[in-house]
């Protein structure tokens, strides 16, 4: 990116979309966060409507009601009381979708795999004021395009107790 390309910005149409489908064409995206940029290379799908490990799937709760929104938008929130998480707000407005960013292969300042999503915004720096921001908008936190990832793992999601069922965890192999 620092070769003098022109950077391609993902418009809302990208993230306009079902939920799983923009989670898995994310992998090898390029996210740019301030002086940050990396590669996005793990992400999980979830979705209000039907999926009860979703924040949304309650209805829109102070918490969740951003999921309801415009595509494009993101949603970060802390967990455990201690780690901020970042997500991508996905499909229609109404329509309760967010995909979980939990994994970026960092390429500027320094190379390093940022394996978590709490490790991710922890070493970004981000944090609740990021929350509710346009990505197609912003000039310094937005995603831009990247390389299509042909070679990716579908598994289940980590870390909640229901919604098993669900193949919405997609990482990529780089």
């Amino acid at each position: 990116m620092d070769n003098g390309s022109r950077i391609e910005r993902l418009e809302q149409e990208f993230f306009n979309r079902p939920c799983p489908g923009v989670a898995r064409d994310l992998l090898g995206q390029i996210l740019v966060f301030k002086n940050f940029t990396g590669i996005i290379t793990e992400t999980e799908s979830y979705r209000g409507i039907d999926d009860p490990a979703s924040h949304a799937f309650r209805g829109a709760t102070p918490r969740a009601g951003i999921m309801f929104g415009k595509p494009g938008i993101s949603y970060v929130y802390l967990i455990y009381g201690m780690y901020y998480c970042l997500n991508f707000v996905t499909e229609e407005e109404g329509s309760a979708s967010a995909v979980l960013i939990r994994g970026l292969k960092l390429i500027t300042p320094t190379a390093k795999l940022l394996d978590g999503p709490g490790k991710l915004c922890r070493e970004l720096g981000i944090n609740k004021s990021h929350n509710n921001i346009d990505l197609t908008l912003s000039e310094d936190f937005y995603v831009a395009k990247g390389e299509s990832v042909r070679e990716f793992d579908i598994t289940p999601r980590i870390g909640i107790k229901v919604g098993l069922d669900k193949l919405w965890r997609f990482v990529a192999k780089i």
